[in-house]
Protein backbone atom coordinates (compact mmCIF):
# COMPACT_ATOMS: atom_id res chain seq x y z
CA UNK A 1 0.00 0.00 0.00
CA UNK A 2 2.86 2.40 1.08
CA UNK A 3 6.52 2.02 0.17
CA UNK A 4 8.38 1.41 3.74
CA UNK A 5 10.02 4.75 2.97
CA UNK A 6 7.05 6.57 2.91
CA UNK A 7 5.49 5.37 6.36
CA UNK A 8 5.34 7.46 9.42
CA UNK A 9 5.92 7.01 12.72
CA UNK A 10 6.04 8.91 15.52
CA UNK A 11 9.89 7.79 16.72
CA UNK A 12 12.74 8.51 14.24
CA UNK A 13 14.69 5.91 16.02
CA UNK A 14 11.65 3.44 16.24
CA UNK A 15 10.91 3.67 12.54
CA UNK A 16 14.61 3.14 12.10
CA UNK A 17 14.66 -0.23 14.08
CA UNK A 18 11.49 -1.24 11.85
CA UNK A 19 13.73 -0.72 8.49
CA UNK A 20 15.83 -3.26 9.91
CA UNK A 21 13.66 -5.84 11.48
CA UNK A 22 11.01 -5.83 8.03
CA UNK A 23 11.82 -8.08 5.67
CA UNK A 24 9.18 -5.43 3.42
CA UNK A 25 7.53 -9.08 1.84
CA UNK A 26 3.79 -7.79 2.69
CA UNK A 27 2.82 -4.50 1.82
CA UNK A 28 2.50 -1.65 4.55
CA UNK A 29 0.14 0.09 5.42
CA UNK A 30 0.21 3.32 7.92
CA UNK A 31 -1.67 3.76 11.31
CA UNK A 32 -3.16 6.85 9.35
CA UNK A 33 -4.79 4.64 6.53
CA UNK A 34 -5.60 2.43 8.17
CA UNK A 35 -7.84 3.92 11.12
CA UNK A 36 -9.61 5.83 7.85
CA UNK A 37 -10.29 2.70 6.29
CA UNK A 38 -11.52 1.21 9.69
CA UNK A 39 -13.76 4.37 9.67
CA UNK A 40 -15.22 4.03 5.99
CA UNK A 41 -14.95 0.60 5.12
CA UNK A 42 -17.24 -2.20 6.43
CA UNK A 43 -15.61 -5.28 5.08
CA UNK A 44 -12.11 -4.57 6.40
CA UNK A 45 -10.75 -7.57 9.09
CA UNK A 46 -7.95 -6.40 11.60
CA UNK A 47 -5.95 -9.78 12.80
CA UNK A 48 -4.18 -10.04 15.49
CA UNK A 49 -0.94 -12.18 15.42
CA UNK A 50 0.15 -11.56 19.08
CA UNK A 51 0.23 -13.96 22.39
CA UNK A 52 -3.10 -14.64 24.03
CA UNK A 53 -2.24 -12.72 26.74
CA UNK A 54 -1.42 -9.59 24.78
CA UNK A 55 -4.59 -9.40 23.34
CA UNK A 56 -6.34 -9.95 26.42
CA UNK A 57 -4.27 -6.72 27.64
CA UNK A 58 -5.68 -4.54 24.25
CA UNK A 59 -6.17 -4.86 21.14
CA UNK A 60 -8.17 -2.71 17.99
CA UNK A 61 -11.56 -2.83 18.48
CA UNK A 62 -12.99 -5.47 16.80
CA UNK A 63 -9.79 -7.27 15.85
CA UNK A 64 -9.69 -10.76 15.66
CA UNK A 65 -7.29 -12.84 17.56
CA UNK A 66 -4.77 -15.38 15.20
CA UNK A 67 -2.12 -15.86 17.19
CA UNK A 68 1.51 -16.09 16.05
CA UNK A 69 3.28 -19.59 17.41
CA UNK A 70 0.24 -21.76 16.44
CA UNK A 71 -0.94 -19.56 13.42
CA UNK A 72 -2.80 -21.74 10.91
CA UNK A 73 -5.27 -20.37 7.49
CA UNK A 74 -7.52 -22.27 8.86
CA UNK A 75 -8.72 -20.14 11.32
CA UNK A 76 -9.65 -17.40 8.94
CA UNK A 77 -10.70 -19.50 6.23
CA UNK A 78 -14.27 -17.97 6.39
CA UNK A 79 -12.96 -14.51 5.65
CA UNK A 80 -13.00 -14.03 2.08
CA UNK A 81 -9.90 -14.29 0.23
CA UNK A 82 -10.58 -10.69 -1.44
CA UNK A 83 -11.77 -9.28 2.03
CA UNK A 84 -8.76 -6.33 2.67
CA UNK A 85 -7.19 -7.73 5.52
CA UNK A 86 -4.76 -5.69 8.05
CA UNK A 87 -2.47 -7.82 10.29
CA UNK A 88 -0.82 -6.02 13.40
CA UNK A 89 1.15 -7.19 16.08
CA UNK A 90 3.37 -5.15 18.64
CA UNK A 91 5.67 -3.95 16.28
CA UNK A 92 5.22 -5.42 12.99
CA UNK A 93 7.27 -8.95 12.33
CA UNK A 94 5.01 -11.48 13.46
CA UNK A 95 2.48 -10.00 11.40
CA UNK A 96 4.45 -9.84 8.68
CA UNK A 97 4.84 -13.71 9.14
CA UNK A 98 1.50 -14.37 9.50
CA UNK A 99 0.85 -11.54 6.92
CA UNK A 100 3.25 -14.03 3.81
CA UNK A 101 1.12 -17.20 4.94
CA UNK A 102 -1.90 -15.34 3.92
CA UNK A 103 -0.62 -14.13 0.47
CA UNK A 104 0.54 -17.41 -0.06
CA UNK A 105 -2.96 -19.43 0.84
CA UNK A 106 -4.24 -16.55 -1.86
CA UNK A 107 -5.50 -13.81 0.06
CA UNK A 108 -4.94 -10.98 -2.28
CA UNK A 109 -5.74 -7.59 -0.13
CA UNK A 110 -3.18 -8.48 3.27
CA UNK A 111 -1.43 -5.15 4.58
CA UNK A 112 0.89 -5.22 7.65
CA UNK A 113 0.31 -1.96 9.89
CA UNK A 114 3.55 -0.55 9.54
CA UNK A 115 4.67 0.19 13.34
CA UNK A 116 1.91 -2.00 14.68
CA UNK A 117 -0.35 -1.86 17.58
CA UNK A 118 3.15 0.17 19.51
CA UNK A 119 2.51 2.78 16.42
CA UNK A 120 -1.41 3.09 16.38
CA UNK A 121 -1.30 3.84 20.03
CA UNK A 122 1.27 5.90 19.62
CA UNK A 123 -0.23 8.39 17.49
CA UNK A 124 -3.14 8.22 19.79
CA UNK A 125 -5.89 5.71 18.45
CA UNK A 126 -7.85 4.13 20.94
CA UNK A 127 -6.92 0.05 22.03
CA UNK A 128 -9.74 -1.94 24.22
CA UNK A 129 -10.17 -5.07 26.15
CA UNK A 130 -12.93 -8.00 26.62
CA UNK A 131 -16.15 -6.78 25.44
CA UNK A 132 -14.53 -3.68 23.64
CA UNK A 133 -14.01 -1.57 26.62
CA UNK A 134 -11.55 0.99 25.78
CA UNK A 135 -8.59 1.03 27.85
CA UNK A 136 -4.89 2.60 28.10
CA UNK A 137 -3.42 -0.48 28.70
CA UNK A 138 -0.70 -1.28 26.36
CA UNK A 139 1.57 -4.78 26.49
CA UNK A 140 5.18 -4.12 25.48
CA UNK A 141 5.86 -8.01 24.85
CA UNK A 142 9.34 -7.13 27.26
CA UNK A 143 10.51 -4.95 29.20
CA UNK A 144 13.49 -4.37 26.30
CA UNK A 145 10.75 -3.31 23.86
CA UNK A 146 8.69 -0.97 26.23
CA UNK A 147 10.73 2.12 25.19
CA UNK A 148 8.59 1.83 21.78
CA UNK A 149 5.63 2.68 23.12
CA UNK A 150 5.23 6.11 24.09
CA UNK A 151 1.71 6.46 25.14
CA UNK A 152 -0.69 4.38 27.46
CA UNK A 153 0.18 2.50 30.30
CA UNK A 154 2.90 -0.16 29.88
CA UNK A 155 1.99 -3.75 30.77
CA UNK A 156 3.95 -6.87 30.71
Amino acid sequence: MVPAAHAQTINPAYKKMLENMYQKTVPFITVAEAARWKATQSHLVFLDTREPEEFAVSHIKDAKWVGYKDFNTKIVSSISKQTSIIVYCSVGYRSEKVGEKLLKAGYTNVYNLYGSLFEWVNQGYPVYKNRNELTSDVHTYSRSWEKWVEKGKKVY
